[in-house]
């Protein structure tokens, strides 16, 4: 089921079919530099059938595929889903594959993200969360519209995660 498209892209629901594409997106060190520790087969194939395919609760948020639409190749992951540190708060977040960073993949699909946010959710606001080293990030979230809201959350209350610092970004409903 497709969530959302972009000029490039198809954003749509994963399928039983797309678990060893998931491994290869949580498994690989560079995607995961600034997002989490890599996962083992075992930790993705749980986490992919017990929380990717059944969703959320609350039935817009997910955590989704990328796939470019020349060649239908599953490229990454993008998430509408509640921050880890603060449930009560809901993020906006995208993985690519390397060999697919820096063709502007990531400012595309945020861009529609955030029209997916304004015209299909209920929300009011949406963050992102950043490593503060991560500075390809934050431009993307920048050029967007996103807006730096602090550097700490109520369950990480020195902006960080382990030794992670991390930054917050934030855009509400217009």
């Amino acid at each position: 089921m497709t969530i959302f498209e972009t000029e490039r892209l198809i954003v749509r629901k994963f399928t039983d079919t797309d678990a060893d594409d998931y491994f290869a997106l949580n498994s690989n060190e560079d995607v995961m530099r600034y997002i989490r520790p890599v996962r083992t087969r075992e930790e993705c194939d749980k986490l992919f059938n017990e929380t990717v395919l059944k969703g959320f609760a609350d039935n817009y948020k997910g955590i989704w595929a990328i796939h470019e639409k020349e060649g239908g190749k599953l490229i990454g992951c993008f998430v509408i889903m509640p921050i880890p540190e603060d449930i009560e708060k809901t993020q906006l977040g995208y993985s690519f594959l390397p060999e697919y960073w820096g063709k502007g993949f990531a400012t595309e699909v945020t861009k529609a993200g955030l029209d997916y946010f304004r015209n299909q959710t209920p929300l009011t606001e949406i963050y992102a969360v950043t490593e503060t080293p991560h500075i390809a990030s934050q431009k993307v979230l920048l050029k967007n519209g996103f807006q730096f809201f602090e550097k700490k959350m109520p369950a990480c209350p020195v902006g960080r995660e382990g030794e992670k610092e991390l930054l917050i970004f934030i855009v509400k409903r217009n």
